[in-house]
């Protein structure tokens, strides 16, 4: 077994995780769903339902839906 994991079989949650862990290296940052949908391949409609579940489950992170304007809004910083 691989200690790496390729993007075709790491879950979908993890691969959101992950983006957004790298995105807050530097501190807090506001984006659009759709953005980051076309960043890691999802649809918005995918990242809305992952994100609020990451809400709970990723205290690392701390993730607020911000505001919506043409797409929903994330704020993320580090947890």
């Amino acid at each position: 077994m691989s200690a790496t994991t390729t993007p075709a079989t790491e879950s979908k949650e993890t691969r959101l995780r992950r983006y957004l862990s790298q995105r807050v290296e530097d501190g807090e940052v506001y984006i659009k769903g759709k953005f980051i949908a076309d960043d890691v391949g999802l649809s918005p409609k995918e990242i809305g339902a992952l994100m609020v579940k990451l809400r709970d489950s990723a205290p690392d992170l701390e993730i607020e839906k911000w505001s919506y304007t043409s797409a929903t809004t994330w704020r993320v910083t580090r947890g």
